[in-house]
């Protein structure tokens, strides 16, 4: 089960607890869950009891109970526990089926994983200052808010810069705003989107302008374009060429990913998958989360919660690589365990190829 198969299941609860007539409060639109924090109980959390106990005109812990009971029953929910004032908090069973479903989804949805509808009702219009910062920004919500559903329209205060489309920057109008898109900290004196381009080029000036939140200093120095550990974005984009990298040299060496444990493997690949879970648990869990955070950018109006999921999965993908390399070294034969690790690090790697699309930065191949 995956995180939005959770907070589908809660969300399936709460309309059954109201229309068996057990809760009386509207259905929200959506049910978020998260994973537990440190020193939580279980792998996931959830405040929709707290959320609905007003409307319902009944205790938190109350609520927690009628949904508990309807939430246990369901398939891959191992225990409920209600802890706090009313928070609902899940243990799933069977964590390596779990993860076979996140790489599962992760392969069929390709880089439009973590994209949804959560926000098909929404409309908005964002009205930015002619300010490369700000028109950047608004032009990456914008791909956010579009890729969970929402509409989206884009005008700005005067006509846009023309050197604004080599950016990747669109905007449907100018003039007179309805709703204005403020908070965002304009780059120095300066630095236009020609400069920032001539001395950046497209990707390294978007990273630096999305990378910090938007009240914050944007980072626009020669860093971005150092080729090493220490610049954020060649770390992340390396992550992506090593994932796409080792799909090639599998190929050469005539084996592929696999997740699942088929019936030519059996219990072999079965247990040589658990163990690649094992030792992958910070980098599947970022990827089990990437939904989530794609969902909380967008609704934040928050780009640089993005970029920073990416760093985050380049880093355990690194660390999941020198510890579990998914390639066999010397004489070394394919196994089951180098076909899980393979699946493992593909799925990073599509990630990060999705997340560097939505903020308007290349992932390339080769680096």
């Amino acid at each position: 089960m995956t995180p939005a198969d959770l907070s589908r299941t809660v969300l399936h609860a709460v309309r059954r607890a109201v229309d068996e007539d057990a809760l009386r409060a509207p259905v929200p639109a959506h049910v978020r869950v998260e994973r537990t924090r440190p020193g939580g109980s279980g792998d996931y959390a959830c405040a929709v009891a707290l959320q609905l106990a007003g409307p319902a005109a009944l205790p938190a812990l109350e609520v927690a109970r009628i949904l508990r009971e309807r939430v246990a029953a369901e398939p891959g929910v191992g225990r409920v526990e209600i802890t706090g004032p009313g928070f609902l908090s899940f243990t799933l069973d069977a964590p390596a089926e779990s993860d076979r479903a996140v790489l599962a989804a992760v392969r069929e949805q390709g880089l439009a994983y973590g994209h949804g509808d959560a926000l098909r009702d929404e409309l908005h219009q964002f009205h930015h200052a002619r300010e490369v910062r700000a028109a950047v920004t608004a032009q990456t919500v914008r791909r956010l808010l579009t890729a969970q559903g929402a509409r989206v329209r884009t005008t700005c205060a005067e006509p846009p810069d023309p050197d604004w489309a080599r950016l990747g920057v669109t905007v449907d109008a100018h003039g007179t705003p309805p709703v204005p898109l403020t908070g965002i900290r304009p780059v120095p004196a300066g630095a236009t989107a020609g400069e920032l381009l001539e001395r950046l080029g497209p990707d390294a000036a978007r990273w630096g302008l999305l990378r910090a939140a938007g009240h914050d200093r944007a980072a626009l120095g020669p860093e971005l374009l150092v080729q090493g550990e220490a610049n954020p974005l060649f770390r992340v984009r390396y992550a992506h060429a090593r994932a796409r990298a080792l799909t090639r040299g599998a190929a050469a060496l005539g084996f592929t990913a696999e997740a699942a444990a088929p019936a030519p493997y059996g219990a072999q690949a079965a247990n040589a998958a658990t163990t690649a879970y094992a030792a992958a648990r910070p980098l599947l869990d970022l990827i089990a989360d990437h939904p989530g955070v794609l969902l909380a950018g967008a609704r934040h109006r928050a780009p640089d919660r993005v970029a920073r999921q990416l760093e985050a999965v380049a880093h355990a993908f690194f660390d999941f690589h020198d510890s579990c390399p998914p390639l066999p070294a010397g004489d070394e034969k394919p196994s089951a365990a180098h076909r899980a690790r393979l699946a493992i690090a593909e799925a990073a790697g599509t990630v990060l190829a999705g997340g560097l699309s939505l903020l308007g930065i290349r992932a390339p191949e080769h680096l």
